[in-house]
């Protein structure tokens, strides 16, 4: 007989391997990624110098880092702020004030104790993914940290604080290098990018425009934050939002709309509290999807990768087009000067032959600035072994990658502003349905007391009514729909008609959707009057 000791040491040592076989499962993935990409993608970048028109090369620790958040924004439009309020402490190099005060790039990750990086030293860490920062120079690393500090938000996310933009040219030349390169690197390896705005001022500055310019191809990791809303009353609300969305309408000029914030975004009090539902419902979303970010990490780098590499194929046809039109002895350099010259008829050509999308090429201007610095001897002779496995991997590689994520899911980010569960002011913004659920009573009976004296004054036959509950609840002017909800709900015993504790409810439910509450497609417990519970 197997003895009951030897049972639980077996099952103790099953889960232990169930354990480690799904954490591995997500390794795997990160480590078949980094495979795919040093194998297939990275030689053919390396072939058609793509490294030098667009992106350096991925190093080998981008696939295992956490998500990154980037905050934009116009000076004193409160990013360090909001930075402090999600991770619920001071970090190095904080400082906040109504003038201009960040003016570096801080990276915030997760250590025991507060320390400083300089960004020479970041740069030669190799278990960090910031080796590729070196390339903007001295007078940017001057201007580049990593504050470490003990926060559980930095187990599950890295975020980057930016310097604040003042308006005009003379901020720009100030800085001494390339501000929009430095963000448009940042933004092709961050997972969210918020851009902060204060409600009292709304206008773009030329050097905001270009920053929100160098985001381009990353539209979908963008969210706009309208910060500082509780100073306005209603009205102005709806007017600078609109003002807003125009101004960005002319920037972004992207099909989608991009998912706009509104509230007041840090610790203290509201001036002004007549939006405080809309304002906390924004902030949880926002919230929500910060921390959910962990969860989808993977699958967006997996989504980068293969617009990399839809990137490097037309990067190679073009390269290899222009190795074709070449003379092979006399007249380089002529041909090289007209072949730029003409590069949209390149591009016309290359569009037909390999059927390709016009919004798949690069940027023409800026492809032909980088060549005319290009020594065009390095040109190749299109590889098609090199392009076929590329297109391998975007086909069928990716595919099989999918196949070996696990079941469960990633951790969420927890601590700072992702509060506890336990808590009535969860983040999650379930309040309305689930308010009471640990309080002893029926809450219908404290929240609509005057419930009973409503029914009765509506004359009800046999203990319940029908057509006069009805025409009670259309007071409210819910739509329809909803009123068929919320009597579904109500009516327990499923008879088509409401008794007095079924009648209370469906009050309820109907001042919890008037107050902007959704309403649940399944009753919870708590809200069954404690007679009708089986």
């Amino acid at each position: 007989m197997i003895s009951r000791k030897f049972c639980c040491r077996t099952m103790a040592m099953f889960s232990r391997f169930q354990k480690i076989s799904k954490v591995s499962s997500f390794r795997d993935v990160q480590e078949k990624l980094k495979t795919l990409y040093e194998t297939k993608l990275l030689p053919l970048e390396e072939k058609y110098s793509f490294h030098a028109f667009h992106s350096p090369p991925i190093g080998p620790q981008y696939f295992f880092t956490n998500p990154m958040v980037m905050l934009i924004g116009q000076y004193s439009t409160g990013k360090t702020t909001l930075l402090h309020y999600i991770i619920g402490k001071d970090f190095p190099g904080m400082r906040i004030g109504p003038e201009p005060t960040t003016d570096k790039f801080i990276i915030l990750m997760k250590n025991n104790r507060d320390v400083v990086i300089p960004g020479n030293v970041l740069i030669s860490d190799p278990t960090k993914h910031f080796q590729a920062l070196s390339k903007f120079g001295l007078n940017f690393l001057n201007k580049l940290q990593c504050s470490l500090l003990d926060s559980p938000v930095l187990d599950s996310i890295t975020f980057i604080d930016t310097p604040g933009i003042l308006s005009g040219e003379k901020q720009r030349v100030q800085r001494g290098y390339d501000f929009e390169k430095v963000l448009e690197w940042f933004s092709e390896n961050a997972d969210r990018i918020i851009l902060l705005f204060d409600s009292h001022k709304l206008d773009i500055s030329d050097e905001f425009r270009r920053s929100i310019e160098s985001l381009k191809g990353n539209e979908d990791k963008i969210r706009i934050v309208l910060n500082k809303a509780d100073l306005l009353d209603q009205h102005s609300l709806i007017r600078v939002y609109g003002a807003l969305m125009w101004s960005l309408g002319k920037i972004l000029q992207t099909p989608e709309v991009v998912r706009v914030f509104i509230g007041s975004f840090w610790s203290n009090a509201m001036f002004n509290d007549t939006n405080r539902r809309l304002f906390e419902q924004e902030e949880n979303e926002l919230f929500q999807e910060l921390q959910s970010l962990p969860k989808n990490s993977i699958m967006r780098k997996i989504n980068d990768l293969n617009k990399r590499a839809k990137l490097a194929l037309v990067h190679a046809y073009i390269m290899g087009t222009l190795y074709e039109k070449m003379p092979t002895f006399f007249g380089k350099e002529d041909t090289k000067n007209k072949l730029i010259s003409e590069l949209n008829e390149v591009y016309s050509t290359i569009q037909t032959k390999f059927e390709l999308h016009p919004g798949d090429f690069p940027d023409i201007e800026k492809f032909k600035e980088n060549l005319k610095i290009m020594d065009f001897r390095k040109l190749q002779k299109l590889n098609m072994g090199l392009i076929e496995k590329v297109e391998e991997m975007q086909t069928s590689d990716m595919a099989e990658l999918l196949k070996l994520f696990p079941e469960e899911e990633l951790t969420e980010a927890t601590g700072g502003i992702f509060m506890d569960d336990a808590s009535p002011y969860r983040t999650s913004g379930e309040d309305g349905v689930y308010e009471g659920s640990t309080e002893p009573g029926w809450i219908v009976e404290t929240q609509i007391p005057d419930y009973s004296t409503i029914f009765h004054s509506l004359q009800p036959f046999d203990g319940k009514l029908r057509s006069a509950a009805k025409k009670e609840l259309e007071k409210t002017r819910l739509p329809r729909s909803t009123l068929a909800k919320i009597w579904k709900l109500a009516d327990i015993d499923n008879d088509g008609y409401l008794n007095e504790k079924e009648f209370g409810l469906a009050l309820y439910l109907a001042k919890l959707k008037t107050n902007g509450n959704d309403i649940p497609d399944v009753l919870p417990q708590h809200l069954i009057p404690p007679n009708m519970r089986k």
